[in-house]
């Protein structure tokens, strides 16, 4: 029997069925990210893993490997996607770090960084489905990869289609608020919507009171978000370009990467100074997540459900707000090779199931990876 461990420190994130915790291999130390849910519950990370294993991009967080198993004796299984870990977090903890926006030689620098992860996503026949600042990640070198893919669907027509929408209603753009389709110009809209949400530290709807009615100003009035006045003429021409109610008229992202807003050079302005000491969590009442948080299709039963059905469901749960209570405790995993067996295996993955990474030795695990904090 052979053994692989790591080791689970605190909790940066947790959703209803998921939960993101620092980790460590032993005996290297190397440190990374982990997100985790009961076998049972786990198709959506199944999915993200099937995904991201088939995509290499420095503008794409990398999957460094997976495993089953359970953290005590008679416990249920849990599946533990590994993921790499970024130290500055997320956009959206970057801009509340500077005050809750970002000058726009930042905002053209992480769009630049975001539009090259889409163009290489579209090109492989995906499309991301959830783009939002809580779902890029930054480095300390000024990089931002696209994350969190438990949303993403294959646009190349071998059954993705079928379906349900999902996403964050106030990201959505028209044809998907309508529940037509769901595709490469979707995500475009919705970095339209996250340059907005860069230059103003709001949602691009923020007068919006609840989810229903959002979706329907998207996709039934001729409404479009408000451009910042004080963004450059460069910068409300490429959200023009973005923000197109007819998808067949907004740019692709590669168009957009030849777009004079985003072609010339700019720094950024998150500090690394103190990455690897802070986590920036910021809880959000219970009407803010609602208008914020995705609509997954996580669970199998929910793949019958229609968008603006479950987006109702959302807006009149009353859930409370996640608990992000953080367990500075460490838990050593081992995993086996039986155990690792019992995994479920996603299509066409039938010979990974179980087989992880080795991250003893894995090179990429370094002092990179990912903060997440809301429904996974």
């Amino acid at each position: 029997m052979v053994n692989r461990q790591w080791r689970r420190g605190q909790t940066i994130g947790r959703g209803s069925t998921a939960t993101v915790s620092l980790a460590a291999a032993s005996p290297s130390g190397h440190i990374f990210a982990v997100k985790a849910a009961e076998l049972s519950l786990s198709a959506h990370l199944q999915r993200e893993q099937a995904i991201l294993s088939a995509l290499h991009h420095p503008n794409i967080v990398s999957c460094l490997g997976f495993d089953v198993a359970a953290e005590a004796p008679f416990a249920p299984l849990s599946y533990n996607l590994f993921l790499e870990y970024a130290p500055l977090g997320s956009l959206s903890d970057c801009m509340m770090k500077h005050g809750g926006r970002l000058e726009e030689a930042a905002i053209r620098s992480y769009t630049g960084g975001m539009l090259r992860g889409l163009a290489y996503l579209h090109a492989n026949s995906f499309a991301h489905c959830d783009v939002k600042s809580q779902n890029v990640l930054i480095w300390p070198d000024g990089r931002a990869k696209i994350a969190d893919l438990g949303c993403a669907r294959s646009t190349a027509g071998d059954g993705d289609a079928g379906r349900p929408i999902a996403g964050t209603p106030m990201f959505m753009a028209p044809e998907v608020a309508r529940g037509e389709e769901q595709g490469a110009p979707a995500d475009v809209w919705a970095l339209g919507c996250t340059v907005i949400e860069m230059a103003t530290g709001r949602p691009p709807w923020p007068d919006a009171v609840d989810p229903v009615a959002a979706l329907h100003r998207i996709g039934f009035t001729c409404d479009l978000p408000k451009r910042p006045t004080w963004l450059s003429e460069e910068a409300k021409d490429f959200l023009d370009k973005c923000l197109r109610r007819d998808a067949r008229e907004r740019w692709t992202a590669e168009q957009l990467l030849e777009h004079p807003f985003v072609a010339k050079p700019s720094t950024t302005s998150c500090s690394s100074e103190t990455a690897l000491n802070q986590v920036w969590i910021s809880p959000k009442s219970t009407l803010e997540q609602v208008l914020w948080d995705s609509v997954a299709d996580e669970e199998e039963k929910d793949e019958e459900t229609g968008a603006v059905e479950r987006i109702q469901q959302l807006a009149t749960s009353g859930s409370p707000a996640a608990n992000w209570a953080q367990d500075d405790d460490w838990i050593t995993v081992r995993i086996s090779e039986e155990e690792s067996a019992a995994a479920v295996p996603v299509d066409g993955d039938e010979d990974n199931v179980g087989s992880g990474v080795d991250l003893h030795h894995s090179d990429e695990v370094n002092a990179v990876g990912m903060a997440e904090e809301r429904e996974l």
